[in-house]
């Protein structure tokens, strides 16, 4: 047949909008944008012989921490999107558009969602020498002496502090904020005394109840968790419709091939429905398992932007 300039015209174009053809990686980085020892970090190493075992090839994590978590998140945005660096991260990530001044990525187009792992209430405590029984006897004890009621959090931005400035601000009083690098920090400054409550995930809480040296009184939740029976919801005390969710999700860099995606989507899957390894999240991080896909994943982490940003931006907080 003879090649004509018009052909070779065609095929010339053809390679100029065609999508770069990657190798496939010999190995997958599980970015972790936290450092060693969170939950991020325990559901990325709870994947990882799983995911080497269905991948075929070397899988590795990595902690690339700083900045609210944009750090990693942006190290695995200018990644090459070939299956070879995936972001494993947590609920603070949606946070990260409006708690920065210059995020070093924008993470809503420079990173596709992958899986939705599951979810898990915040909840509040006290401690148990305080007073506080319910959420109802802080709204009392603020509002006969303000700035009198303190909570602690694992630092400014995180849902535990926008979640109880919402609720302040609902319930009109001001709790003031002590905000700390860290669940362990927190905890361990509630369980002396030094401040009167702590807002965190259902998992930092929920070992330390069996001490009984802090009392839980609120959960965020839509529904009450089952090793909190006796706790009741934000919903049930008076504050409709509002809930706090860890959750955990996957991303890859935007441009990653839907193969690429719809394989690693699978593979997590498989992977999360092993009983041992569900169970383990569940009673480890109170986990709901949602095993959602890229398209779930995309719908509820645009929702989280939303809401989360529109509370950083309505009170003026800042990293």
């Amino acid at each position: 047949m003879e090649i004509t300039r018009r052909i070779l015209l065609a095929g010339s174009a053809a390679l100029a909008v065609a999508p770069p053809a990657f190798a496939a990686p010999s190995t997958t980085t599980l970015v972790v944008p936290f450092p060693p020892g969170g939950s991020t970090d325990a559901l990325a190493r709870l994947l990882q012989p799983g995911l080497q075992a269905a991948l075929g090839h070397n899988v590795i994590v990595e902690n690339k921490s700083g900045a609210a978590g944009s750090v990693g998140a942006a190290y695995v945005a200018k990644s090459t999107p070939d299956g070879s660096s995936f972001l494993v991260t947590f609920d603070s990530h949606a946070v990260i558009p409006a708690i920065l001044d210059q995020p070093p990525l924008n993470v809503e187009t420079e990173l596709v969602p992958v899986f939705l792992v599951g979810t898990a209430p915040y909840v509040i405590a006290a401690n148990a020498d305080k007073p506080y029984r319910t959420f109802a006897d802080v709204v009392k004890a603020c509002k006969e002496k303000p700035g009198s009621v303190r909570y602690a959090s694992v630092g400014i931005g995180t849902l535990g502090h926008l979640a109880m400035t919402v609720l302040g601000k609902k319930a009109g009083v001001e709790i003031t904020h002590v905000p700390y690098r860290g669940g362990g920090p927190a905890m361990n400054d509630v369980l002396g005394g030094h401040v009167d409550l702590i807002a965190g995930s259902a998992a930092l809480i929920t070992p330390q109840l069996e001490g009984k040296r802090i009392r839980p009184i609120m959960q965020l939740g839509r529904e009450r968790l089952s090793a909190l029976p006796d706790t009741p919801t934000a919903i049930e005390s008076g504050f409709p419709n509002f809930e706090t969710l860890a959750w955990w999700g996957i991303f890859a860099p935007k441009d990653t091939p839907a193969d690429v995606i719809a394989g690693m989507e699978k593979s997590i899957r498989n992977i999360l429905k092993e009983p041992a390894l569900s169970a383990n999240l569940r009673e480890s991080q109170m986990m709901t398992l949602v095993l959602g896909g890229s398209k779930e994943l995309g719908t509820f982490f645009a929702k989280e932007v939303k809401f989360w940003g529109d509370v950083v931006r309505e009170n003026h907080i800042r990293a």
